[in-house]
């Protein structure tokens, strides 16, 4: 793994989020993103080499509604940027870690991502990311 890419935070309302961000962080988001195959919209911020990610929900069934019904807001996930996703997740996965997907798919900011289970990696949720510009290597 390289670095942290970003840490994800869920969030109820995007708008009101972003606006506390903002005088937070002293600057706009860079981008914002539908990812519909989640039911999620994103913004993001820029912070030195790493991001923030903030999430809201666009359905009920949407992984971060039931995040925040069963934890309120806050921090969602941790996204580390690997180099060559499919072979870290083959890596991760002889090591024992439990992937939630077990190919890559395609995620915000122009990202291939896989998530690694909390309960393999002590309640914290993992995600791999690489980006998409990277083509995806095949793992023997």
């Amino acid at each position: 793994m390289k670095k942290i890419e970003h840490i994800g935070i869920a969030v109820k309302s995007l708008e009101a989020s972003n606006v506390l961000y903002e005088k937070l962080l002293g600057k706009a988001p860079y981008k914002t993103e539908e990812v519909a195959s989640e039911g999620v919209n994103t913004s993001f911020f820029e912070m030195g080499e790493s991001k923030i990610e903030l999430l809201e929900a666009t359905n009920a069934n949407s992984p971060i509604a039931k995040f925040i019904a069963k934890r309120g807001e806050g921090v969602h996930h941790i996204a580390y940027a690997v180099e060559d996703i499919k072979s870290e997740m083959n890596r991760l996965k002889k090591e024992g870690f439990e992937l939630l997907n077990e190919t890559p798919k395609q995620g915000a900011d122009n990202k291939w991502v896989a998530f690694l289970h909390p309960k393999t990696t002590g309640g914290v949720l993992i995600e791999l990311c690489q980006d998409r510009g990277i083509e995806l290597k095949e793992i023997n």
